[in-house]
């Protein structure tokens, strides 16, 4: 019973600490960037200083995956940095009670249909724990309807992100469960990678890419043993 009682307070310090830690809230919600190719675009943000205190904030990391043709910036009012350049110079200074509106991202979609998502971490340098994190995902599509592949036994889009560094992902829906649905891995010069059956009762299809050399690859869709289509996977690191 004490050893009950001993954990119950310790659990209920911590989550106190833990609540009082976080003084800043993000009041919008995850930050999404959905357009074509070749475009730019501006999302506004709004966090809510919960404390009593000024407090400082600086942003202390860029976490996700950004395409090599893709731009982010961090604004300040109509001030712009490059988070994975000007780290230091991005501070947010918030009154106590302050609602903050002049946070914003603007990002370039880039040259290649794709997805992803990317985080922004930010700290107070005052108190370690005090921190919190501005989600954001993208979706570029392009110009060009036959991204997604449409078969009688089988809906398939294109794989993302790409250039992909730790994982890749493919969307696919199948049709006709009887059908024998692969997609096959090969290097530039055609040696085999992976082969994967698709599974009828899933429709994401996660490609580890950790162990392959950054360069150029190849991924089929192959539908019975007949050859589909062919696309290119980008591995960087």
């Amino acid at each position: 019973m004490k050893i009950f009682l001993s954990l119950l307070i310790t659990f209920a310090l911590y989550a106190q600490q833990h609540a009082e830690a976080r003084q800043v809230r993000v009041l919008s919600e995850k930050v999404e960037f959905n357009g074509k190719v070749n475009t730019t675009q501006r999302k506004s943000l709004i966090l809510q200083n919960e404390s009593e205190e000024i407090t400082s904030y600086y942003l202390r990391y860029l976490r996700g995956n950004i395409g090599s043709s893709q731009n982010i910036l961090v604004c300040l009012g109509e001030t712009c940095f490059d988070p994975r350049e000007d780290l230091s110079q991005i501070k947010i200074d918030l009154e106590p009670g302050e609602i903050f509106t002049d946070l914003y991202i603007e990002f370039e979609l880039g040259i290649t249909p794709t997805k992803g998502t990317f985080d922004l971490h930010f700290f107070n340098s005052s108190n370690s724990r005090d921190a919190f994190v501005i989600e954001s995902v993208y979706n570029v599509t392009g110009d060009n309807p036959s991204e997604q592949v449409s078969h009688k036994d089988v809906d398939m889009g294109s794989i993302y992100p790409n250039p992909s560094v730790r994982s890749a992902q493919l969307d696919y829906k199948i049709k006709n469960p009887d059908a024998n649905v692969r997609v096959v891995i090969n290097s530039f010069i055609g040696n085999p990678i992976y082969d994967f059956r698709l599974d009828p009762v899933q429709e994401t299809l996660v490609i580890p890419v950790t162990d392959l050399n950054p360069g150029t690859y190849f991924y089929t869709l192959i539908v019975d043993n007949k050859n589909i289509v062919t696309k290119k996977l980008y591995v960087k690191r």
